[in-house]
């Protein structure tokens, strides 16, 4: 089995596969003070629910955004999977697609992993847009290269910034509306509004514009929580993957996997 981890600014993602079944999978508030000691506590009920054992695990791979969190999840799992793990972004790990920006190393490793992964699914030319802290969209070309992309705020941060900054409007959740209305008859319903429409108006704008700068008609998929509300309002949207992102680390680690070694169990 493999383990995945998908570590955000906000989340962390851990997952377990059996080749391409995603058997488990389970969700942290990212903490860059973790120890590898409390994410076992954490994980290793998990896993005694789910009924695997730590040593079915045979291969990890690691996406982070979060530099200082590195170190604890490649301990992690050289402690208590015994193994060492693939991390994207070191200059060994081999993703299988070129990247065309001014500074690869500049772009984060999930916007590399899920470029893998839709480019092997949908093929290019296509926007991936994911709704996690931030808000970006990721142009993958027609023959499978990153061609990079935009980076604008959050839902959820732009909700957190608006009640912080307005002593009179309440923190809100974010959620589809149940017609087509824009005008919000009451504060909440305004805020709502503002939100939603909102960000379909930045999704699909940006999106036409992508499109035009590329002369392209791009297919765009989405991934991230929120992704399933936007679907059918934004004109533009044509898939939603939950699992993207776990997908594509899988493929990074099948095709890497000659360079990952077990490590001998402690005496």
């Amino acid at each position: 089995m493999l383990v995945a981890i998908d570590q955000g600014n906000t989340n962390t993602i851990f997952a377990i596969l059996d080749g391409d079944w995603i058997v488990r999978k389970w969700r942290i508030s990212t903490s860059e003070s973790r120890t590898s000691d409390e994410y076992m506590v954490w994980v290793a009920a998990l896993l005694k629910i789910a009924d695997i054992s730590p040593t079915d695990v045979t291969g990890a791979i690691i996406a982070t955004v979060v530099p200082q969190g590195k170190l604890n999840l490649v301990l992690l799992c050289r402690r208590y999977f015994r193994c060492e793990p693939l991390v994207v972004g070191d200059p060994h790990v081999d993703l299988g697609v070129e990247v065309r920006i001014h500074n690869p190393r500049e772009v984060g490793a999930d916007r590399l992993v899920n470029a893998v992964a839709a480019n092997q699914l949908y093929g290019g030319p296509l926007i991936v847009v994911d709704f996690g802290t931030a808000t970006t969209f990721d142009i993958i070309g027609e023959d499978g290269a990153y061609l990079g992309g935009v980076i604008s705020p959050g839902i959820n941060l732009s909700l957190k910034a608006l009640h912080e900054a307005a002593a009179k409007l309440p923190r809100i959740a974010v959620e589809a509306p149940t017609s087509d209305r824009v005008t919000g008859l009451s504060t909440l319903e305004a805020m709502q509004s503002g939100v939603f429409w909102g960000y379909v108006g930045l999704i699909d704008g940006i999106v036409s514009r992508l499109r035009a700068e590329h002369s392209s008609t791009m297919e765009v998929i989405t991934t991230g929580g929120l992704g399933k509300i936007f679907l059918g309002r934004a004109q533009s949207i044509s898939h939603v993957d939950y699992d993207l992102t776990i997908t594509g680390l899988r493929l990074i680690y099948d095709r890497n996997r000659d360079k990952c070694g077990s490590i001998p169990d402690e005496d």
